[in-house]
């Protein structure tokens, strides 16, 4: 290969020299995927993933983030390859699913790394169960504003996925999810439409997307006064090509909970942990172990 080439990219090479388990696990009924990475002796750490999402979005972070941490990277229930049950997922429903998942593999205490939805599941996770949280990394934060430009966005771009999964319509969610197109790898896209072209997807995409709802986003949103009320040392990632309202979310609540830090990362958009991995993983390391 000569120093002109771009390397090629897949999930596969980033998990093919990773000691790690996928498997389904019950959760008060709801048949969990889940994947497992690192010894489970070692500090507990929960990896939450987007709207519509799955773990391998975490894949370019599990061999070095697993050298350090027990890593539990979940589809949260409705999401993924994990049941899909007839009800909305609101935010507390994601809650006690996490914590589900957590009691079910006898994790009694972990730091998350949560991604836009992820993130404000952390939130209210950190909130609801401070007892169980030691420190956050929240990427494209969402659940302190919304507008209804970005909320018409989501659900118009997701539901013609799922009505219409083909290659192309899959596809094009990556373009406001990852900047540079050398990132929008085909085994992501494809992944995403296996999923999207499961029945029960198609089922519970209004399930999936009452956050972009008005009404239900309003009484899910977190106020300023329950950022300022969160406890765990917290790492916001501010992506710098990503949408405006993440961008301002990300600074807000940086600036509101009392000890939290801001990383930059100005070339990336939504998944900045996935295109970015070395500049995240090297992050992510050195502030959740230090003491």
């Amino acid at each position: 290969m000569t120093g002109s080439e771009t390397p090629y990219r897949s999930l596969w090479t980033s998990l093919m020299d990773v000691s790690f388990r996928q498997h389904w696990i019950d959760v008060d009924g709801v048949s969990t995927r889940v994947a497992e990475a690192g010894s489970p002796d070692l500090p507990g750490l929960v990896l939450l993933h987007g709207t519509g999402g799955h773990w391998e979005t975490f894949a370019p972070n599990l061999k070095a983030l697993s050298a350090h941490f027990h890593c539990v990277a979940i589809d949260m229930v409705g999401n993924g390859f994990s049941d899909k049950p007839d009800y909305d997922y609101e935010i507390p429903v994601y809650v006690e699913h996490v914590r589900g998942v957590m009691d079910a593999l006898g994790v009694q205490r972990a730091s998350f790394i949560g991604m836009s939805l992820g993130a404000w599941v952390s939130a209210r996770f950190a909130l609801d169960h401070p007892e169980r949280i030691d420190k956050l990394v929240l990427l494209s934060p969402a659940g302190l504003i919304a507008t209804e430009s970005n909320m018409a966005r989501i659900r118009a771009e997701r539901t013609k996925a799922v009505q219409d999964p083909t290659w192309n319509s899959i596809k094009a969610m990556f373009d406001h999810l990852i900047a540079d197109e050398h990132n929008r790898i085909p085994d992501v896209v494809a992944l995403r439409q296996a999923i999207y072209r499961q029945p029960e997807t198609l089922q519970v995409i209004d399930h999936v997307l009452i956050l972009q709802d008005p009404a239900a986003r309003d009484r899910n949103l977190l106020s300023e006064a329950h950022w300022s009320a969160i406890k765990a040392p917290t790492l916001v990632v501010a992506s710098g090509k990503d949408h405006g309202e993440y961008q301002s979310t990300a600074r807000r609540v940086a600036a509101l909970i009392p000890d939290s830090e801001v990383f930059e990362m100005p070339e990336v958009r939504h998944w900045p942990h996935f295109e970015d991995p070395e500049a995240f993983n090297e992050a992510a390391v050195r502030f959740l172990t230090r003491s």
